[in-house]
């Protein structure tokens, strides 16, 4: 290993993705340290230049709302890859499988027979009192009984070297630009990096997520009629980028709120040769927003009528409206419990631990050790309302323990995982640093799970939050292949 590179790097708590805990390169790392071997720090300065001027002009951008100095930001990217076995991924991919076939049934369940609530598998106050449970979806099941036809289910690595699911995204989960951006930049600056045995293919993701949404069309429609569209905010959102850059991908219109109409019970869209309709939306807009008639009557993203068409079975929504009451962060709570109800099989990732302060025991818990805890309200996202106890000062956790009194639904607890790191090069050297995974799995007449994911990586020192808007980059992920020793970089760049 370049002792320039790695000068001084030092093991945090927790596994480390590269290194043991002796110093020693893990197999799966091995080719990747010989090879790192040939360059120094200009050597890796100079790539890393080759890989932000691509992410500059391919526009890979997001938002950060919260910063005065500007909201856009290229996401951080780093050389240095995570490397998933194809053993471990085989593992990975049946236990995603499974939980968002789990999901699935327990979100029909919910808004039609409740069986998993009069069986006491879920509290019923936990289903209904989740702000994402919407009356409009009951009694009403999509086409083919899916509702997170789209899933991002995050992972880490816990302190025994399992991977273990942290949270799930089940409404508009977002970030599989950067896993195709970022395949493609390393192949462009860094192919002498990728091993002989090959990493399986990601760039087939847009033509998946096609078939998917030809799928779930509604059940008049042929699959060679079928037009779909993607639905945005507009530029402004921060995830705008890939929302153009998936519509390109798979050839169809991305699409605003204003060109589309609903009109009797049918939605079509406005073009230069009239009205045509709409089948399939594959929507970025949340559900308040996306019918003015039936949600947030001031909204002016969504399109007036469309629940009427979408409950006609006129139009497929993707994903369905109201999944996201099985992200919410309380029922992540009684996943395991979910999995063993509809599947009658033994969840194969397990969860965090967690304790919701909704049920009085585990609130009793929680009040009791909030210095020793990751505090985390049900419902934000992008790392916000994060409290982690043994970093917050006394004030912080007074007033957390008078929120949770408050309103005990909107807070779980799980202890501080030292989770595992990544060596990440930052100015002139290498350190470790926390890091995430979130593959995303798709669903309409079969469940399939894209190799990899996007690895985030927590920038600063110390952090144990990985999201963009709080500082954090990104790296490729390589799930490595069984095929035989003659490969090499086994993965078409996707094109534009």
């Amino acid at each position: 290993m370049s002792d320039e590179l790695f000068a001084g790097y030092e093991l945090l708590s927790g596994p480390d993705e590269m290194f043991e805990a002796n110093g020693s390169v893990r197999p799966a790392y091995r080719t990747l340290g010989e090879r790192l071997r040939r360059w120094d720090t200009q050597e890796y300065l100079l790539r890393q230049s080759r890989a932000d001027l691509a992410l500059l002009n391919a526009g890979i951008t997001f938002t950060v709302y919260s910063d005065d100095r500007g909201t856009e930001r290229i996401f951080p990217f780093s050389l240095i890859p995570r490397i998933v076995t194809a053993g471990e991924w085989a593992h990975i991919e049946a236990g995603l499988s499974q939980r968002v076939r789990a999901l699935n049934l327990f979100l029909r369940d919910v808004y039609n027979e409740q069986r998993c609530i009069s069986d006491g598998v879920v509290p019923a106050d936990v289903v209904f009192g989740a702000p994402d449970y919407n009356l409009r979806m009951v009694d009403f099941a999509p086409p083919l009984g899916v509702y997170a036809h789209i899933a991002g289910c995050d992972l880490v690595r816990d302190g025994s070297g399992q991977f273990v699911v942290l949270e799930d995204n089940l409404r508009t989960p977002s970030g599989v630009s950067y896993v195709l951006e970022n395949r493609t930049i390393m192949v462009r600056v860094a192919p002498d990096l990728f091993p002989r045995r090959g990493v399986a293919p990601v760039n087939d993701y847009p033509g998946r997520l096609l078939s998917m949404l030809i799928d779930v069309r509604p059940e008049h429609v042929d699959a060679a009629e079928v037009r779909a569209v993607v639905l945005t905010p507009g530029a402004y959102n921060s995830a705008y980028f890939e929302h153009a850059f998936l519509a390109q991908q798979m050839g169809i219109p991305l699409v605003e709120g204003s060109d589309l109409v609903a009109h009797n019970e049918t939605v079509y869209l406005r073009s230069t040769s009239g009205l045509e309709p709409v089948h399939v939306i594959y929507r970025r807009v949340d559900d308040a927003f996306l019918d003015p008639l039936a949600f947030r009557p001031d909204s002016v993203l969504g399109v007036a009528g469309l629940m009427d068409a979408y409950r006609a079975g006129r139009v497929s929504i993707v994903n369905a409206v109201g999944a996201g009451v099985a992200d919410d962060k309380v029922v992540y709570r009684f996943v395991p419990e979910i999995i063993r109800y509809f599947l009658d099989e033994e969840p194969l990732l397990p969860n965090v631990p967690t304790y919701a302060a909704v049920l009085p025991e585990e609130r009793g818990h929680i009040l009791e050790h909030l210095r020793e805890l990751v505090v985390k309200p049900a419902n934000a996202s992008g790392g916000y309302g994060v409290v982690i106890g043994p970093q917050a000062s006394d004030d912080e956790l007074a007033r957390l323990g008078e929120a949770i009194e408050a309103d005990p639904r909107n807070w779980i607890a799980q202890p501080l995982l030292e989770f595992s790191t990544i060596p990440t090069f930052l100015d002139d050297h290498v350190a470790p640093r926390r890091a995430d995974l979130r593959p995303y799995i798709l669903t309409g007449r079969s469940t399939w799970v894209l190799p990899g994911g996007l690895t985030r990586v927590a920038l600063r020192e110390g952090s144990y939050v990985v999201n963009s808007s709080q500082g954090g980059g990104s790296k490729d992920t390589w799930v490595l292949t069984d095929d035989g020793e003659d490969g090499g970089v086994r993965d078409a760049q996707p094109g534009r």
